[in-house]
């Protein structure tokens, strides 16, 4: 994920965290069912559609193979982001805050879940890996320092001994300890979160179940309504 991407995709977060308490100073039970609410529902359902394209690209080799001259797994994958991003916000200014019935409960919370999991997995577990390779670098670094300097201590017998960069035997020491803890934490973290994709998948499962039984309630009682 770019910077810009990062910023974007952060902010439609953002807003959607922010716009989700709102029924607790406005709720509007008939925007749902009405003409523009039902537009917005109609995008948020679309754009959850289109969602699809990424697994099925990701998943099915000739789908990959004919439309890798068109565009890459990246930009795919991109699109995939931003889609889910913005169906989440539409799908909540559908509902109206309108959040009375179960299964509307359940379906905001899934959409929720699904766009966290994958922000999760998108931008803040791959930093958490890049920076954690980054800090084991740098622990070689100072490791291979710290052997150094232990040799040439060993023949320089009564005489303070120091890094290059001036930093002490002692400090170089207790720099590579806070570096292994931190290396220790990080590695924990990065563990904890390995398992996102299980349940980024699993709540996009129950979403789209939950997705096509309101759209399929909504038509049946819609027609039995107008009937």
């Amino acid at each position: 994920m770019t910077e810009s991407e990062k910023v974007t995709v952060g902010g439609l977060l953002s807003v959607l965290a922010l716009i989700v308490p709102v029924f607790l100073f406005h709720v509007a039970p008939q925007f749902p069912g009405s003409s523009i609410g039902g537009l917005f529902g109609i995008a948020a359902t679309t754009l959850f559609v289109l969602l699809l394209a990424y697994t099925a690209v990701k998943r099915q080799p000739w789908i990959k193979s004919h439309t890798n001259g068109f565009f890459s797994l990246g930009a795919v994958l991109t699109f995939h982001v931003y889609a889910g991003t913005i169906g989440a916000l539409l799908g909540i200014i559908h509902s109206g805050h309108k959040f009375q019935s179960p299964m509307g409960i359940a379906l905001v919370v899934l959409m929720l879940a699904v766009v966290a999991s994958g922000f999760v997995g998108r931008y803040y577990l791959a930093e958490v890996g890049q920076e954690l390779k980054e800090q084991q670098r740098d622990l070689a670094v100072l490791r291979t320092r710290y052997d150094g300097l232990v040799l040439a201590q060993m023949d320089l017998q009564d005489q303070a001994v120091v890094d290059p960069s001036g930093l002490p035997l002692g400090n170089l020491l207790g720099a590579i300890s806070d570096l292994e803890f931190t290396i220790t934490g990080r590695d924990m973290l990065k563990r904890a979160f390995s398992r996102w994709m299980v349940l980024h998948i699993a709540a996009a499962i129950a979403m789209y179940a939950l997705l096509t039984l309101h759209i399929w309630s909504s038509i049946y009682y819609g027609l039995r309504w107008i009937g």
